[in-house]
């Protein structure tokens, strides 16, 4: 018996989804809404439906407006593949590759300039609903949401396809929500792939989301959401994840690609946690708490943060110095333990070229718990491949890979400044690398090799 809730866009009978899939969406929704208009029958009387997006190219013009819960919206295939490579590469280069786009189910975003100004406005899908209770159960799955081209002046020689900015959003979750998923999707080229507002057990699982100017954003207010098993990576411009007044996030098993202005970004979070992840970043300021940021855990990540080493995004950064840390944190009451941390970078790209670089530093707050963490810092004389049309692949797993010249690093290990006092430092560096007022804070020295504790 056919599933009257179980919709093909290439099956509707109005409009067409290959030249604005938004439409056909957005006209499913209101049949869905049209027969399910009784919110009680027989203990239910609105299941919801599923929206199936064959794999294909499809463009939306049309922004789809998503007021309805237990709705799940599928494709076949998240279809990533590299932008950032392709518009980095010769055309001569190009006409020999085996496939130039993303593919899969894949939505190209062709929501005009004119039609907002702001980041809801410009998003594929709007996800808003007042009243009671709130929505609940979106899902989003296995489809590819592709932005396309970025449009922006890029920071240093204007080329735009490098600038991550272009005003669209991939998912925009605008209303207060609760239990949506996001799994197996590919999202790819917008100025911010998800933003979701006022979150309450959102899962965010499994997916490819990079090559955006943003990548994850958690704003307005929320909790117990998790944020798990992605490959995740952010422009300069940006952050890979970033969450605000949230409490009880689960960050875990993802691998965070390096040229986010960070890696992750908490803004007045508690009580979560970022474990078991693996981090890579270009420049410091991998991880930053901002604002008061309490009770959280760090613990059994992987940091590494070396320099760019392809030669067509050399030229930028994030703005910040060696000084700033590659873990900043403000905020009391947070541990941050067993992690290993890498810096290996040349001397001559340091700044300021005359400091040492800071690898975790307490810049505000008290009652910070630092223990075990294994920091490595080495150096060697540059290895970038400076050759323009060097492949992004070979150059930078080559870059990774590159261990067996290195020599140490002076860096500071721990830095906690004045105004944060009460902390406890053990195991995580030496005496002479870690600068803090023991009259104020508890320390432990990693013993040196050779000596009697």
């Amino acid at each position: 018996m056919a599933n009257g809730n179980y919709y093909d866009v290439t099956e509707w009978s109005e409009g067409n989804p290959s030249e604005d899939i938004g439409a056909v969406i957005n006209n499913i929704i209101a049949d869905v809404k049209n027969r399910q208009a009784n919110p009680y029958i027989n203990d239910g009387g609105k299941p919801g439906a599923v929206i199936y997006i064959p794999p294909g190219d499809y463009h939306l013009v049309s922004q789809v407006v998503v007021d309805i819960s237990y709705l799940k919206i599928m494709g076949s295939g998240h279809g990533f593949t590299s932008s950032s490579i392709r518009f980095n590469t010769p055309s001569h280069e190009l006409a020999h590759w085996h496939e130039v786009w993303p593919g899969g189910s894949r939505i190209l975003v062709d929501i005009p300039e004119e039609a907002a100004d702001d980041a809801a406005g410009r998003a594929a899908f709007l996800i808003r609903r007042d009243g009671d209770p709130r929505i609940s159960s979106v899902e989003f799955a296995d489809f590819c949401i592709d932005g396309l081209h970025f449009t922006g002046k890029a920071s240093v020689n204007g080329d735009s396809e490098n600038s991550y900015k272009n005003g669209k959003t991939g998912i925009y979750i605008a209303s207060a929500n609760d239990s949506f998923r996001m799994t197996g999707m590919g999202i790819i080229y917008l100025e911010h792939g998800v933003i979701a507002y006022d979150a309450d057990a959102l899962t965010i699982d499994g997916n490819f989301i990079a090559e955006c100017g943003n990548c994850i954003e958690l704003r307005g207010m929320g909790q117990a959401s998790r944020i798990s098993n992605n490959l995740v990576g952010a422009g300069y411009t940006g952050h890979s994840i970033y969450a605000e007044n949230y409490g009880g996030i689960l960050v875990s098993a993802n691998n965070v690609f390096p040229r986010g202005k960070s890696s992750i970004h908490f803004s007045n979070v508690a009580r979560s946690s970022i474990t078991g992840n693996r981090f890579h970043s270009f420049y410091p300021g991998m991880l930053i708490f901002s604002g008061s940021c309490s009770e959280n855990l760090v613990s059994s990540n992987h940091f590494l943060r070396d320099r760019e080493p392809w030669a067509p995004m050399t030229p930028y950064d994030n703005g910040l110095d060696d000084q700033f840390g590659l873990l900043h944190i403000n905020g009391n009451n947070n541990s941050v333990i067993a992690n290993h941390i890498s810096e290996s970078i040349d001397t001559k790209f340091l700044k300021p070229s005359s400091a040492k670089p800071v690898i975790i530093r307490v810049a505000s707050g008290k009652c910070n718990y630092i223990a075990s963490n294994h920091i490595v810092a080495t150096t060697e004389a540059s290895a970038v491949n400076s050759a323009p049309n060097s492949a992004c692949f070979s150059t930078q797993v080559e870059a990774l890979l590159s261990t067996d010249k290195l020599i140490s690093l002076d860096v500071v290990n721990i830095l906690i400044e004045d105004r944060s006092i009460q902390n406890t430092i053990l195991d995580s560096g030496t005496d002479a690398q870690v600068l803090m007022d023991k009259s104020v804070n508890a320390f432990r020295g990693t013993p040196l090799p050779g000596e009697q504790r």
